[in-house]
């Protein structure tokens, strides 16, 4: 397992990450990654490192975040030869679902999975997201997967702000970021 990028691999991506400022608001600056996914040479640099590192875990399925996460997850699994589940939106979902309630700055948001997502209890899943910042919807999709009856393995971020301490709010669970600001 692959744990780090080469200095090489890592300005690639970087390369492929540009920032917006003051986007969605002033004072903010945003990580806007579809200039890497626009790039086959980053985006397989990208998932050639994410398919080494959960190559020899075993897993039974990855798990995307609506939206960005339904990208590299589903290229992910289909490199790993595994499943892919979507964690969608509250209503977004045309079975029966589970869902989980998570804060935001001013109020609530959900997120919902099929009850049935992982077809048995004690699948092995990977979760995966563009980015992680206060955590929240991560955090909510962590909690959905063990509702249902699966082991999050691992949270997997491409991009992470660590001045926002997102990691803060899993206690007990791995979590990789593939590039950290």
């Amino acid at each position: 397992m692959s744990n780090e990028l080469s200095i090489e691999e890592k300005n690639i991506l970087l390369d492929h990450i540009r920032d917006i400022p003051d986007f969605p608001k002033p004072d903010i600056i945003f990580k806007d990654i579809t200039p890497l996914l626009g790039s086959p040479k980053a985006l397989n640099t990208l998932m050639d490192h994410l398919a080494n590192r959960y190559l020899g875990m075993e897993l039974d399925f990855v798990a995307g975040i609506d939206a960005r996460g339904f990208i590299f997850g589903s290229i992910l699994a289909d490199r790993l030869g595994v499943g892919f589940v979507p964690i969608r939106k509250k209503g977004k979902l045309p079975y029966t679902t589970v869902a989980q309630k998570y804060s935001l700055e001013y109020g609530y948001d959900e997120v919902e999975i099929h009850i049935d997502a992982f077809g048995k209890d004690g699948a092995k899943v990977v979760l995966i997201d563009d980015l992680i910042a206060t955590g929240g919807t991560a955090k909510a999709a962590c909690e959905l997967i063990e509702k249902v009856g699966a082991k999050c393995v691992e949270c997997c971020f491409i991009v992470e702000l660590e001045f926002l301490n997102g990691k803060t709010k899993f206690e007990d669970q791995e979590i990789y970021s593939v590039i950290k600001f």
